[in-house]
């Protein structure tokens, strides 16, 4: 039988884990987005909030109650952190665009403020122009139904960006 102590205890150990794992899912996003001292601020939270549920754990590790909220905070942890990183999209992305109607394309996206480089070349179907379009990753949904209204049958692929160098020479 489960007394109140024991689910109170497991709770806590539950609502730790999903908080400290949460914390981790975010800190490898800002890792890999180059955010150091965001991901450091993370990682020492994460790890005082480790401790106390491993403590926690440790100190009633004959009940299964305790393992099971343990582990079941990991899985949540898991889903809310990603549901997060998700939310926050923090970061850069490379739109690319093949539309043989690239040029018009091109143009609305620049009328929008966005920056383009265009590129001819030759696909299956015949000429097509690529487009490369940096964003933040909050506005990468924006450039989507933007080449979609202008071409519902244009292939388009997204990827994170991992470090921008740049001169400064770039024209807007």
């Amino acid at each position: 039988m489960i007394d109140s102590g024991s689910l109170l205890v497991a709770l806590m150990i539950f609502f730790a884990r999903v908080c400290d794992v949460s914390l981790g899912t975010l800190r490898h996003a800002m890792i890999i987005r180059r955010k150091r001292l965001i991901a450091v601020v993370i990682a020492f939270v994460e790890a005082l909030i480790w401790v106390y549920a491993v403590s926690r754990v440790l100190a009633g590790i004959s009940g299964t109650i305790t393992a099971l909220a343990f582990a079941s905070g990991f899985a949540a942890g898991t889903f809310v952190g990603m549901t997060l990183e998700g939310l926050f999209k923090i970061g850069e992305q490379v739109v690319r665009v093949f539309s043989p109607q690239g040029r018009n394309l091109a143009e609305e996206l620049r009328l929008k403020g966005y920056r383009v480089t265009v590129f001819e070349g030759s696909g299956r179907d015949g000429q097509v122009s690529l487009l490369f379009i940096q964003v933040k990753r909050r506005e990468t949904g924006r450039v989507l139904s933007l080449a979609r209204s202008i071409d519902p049958s244009c292939y388009v692929v997204v990827d994170d960006v991992q470090a921008i160098h740049s001169t400064g020479a770039v024209r807007k």
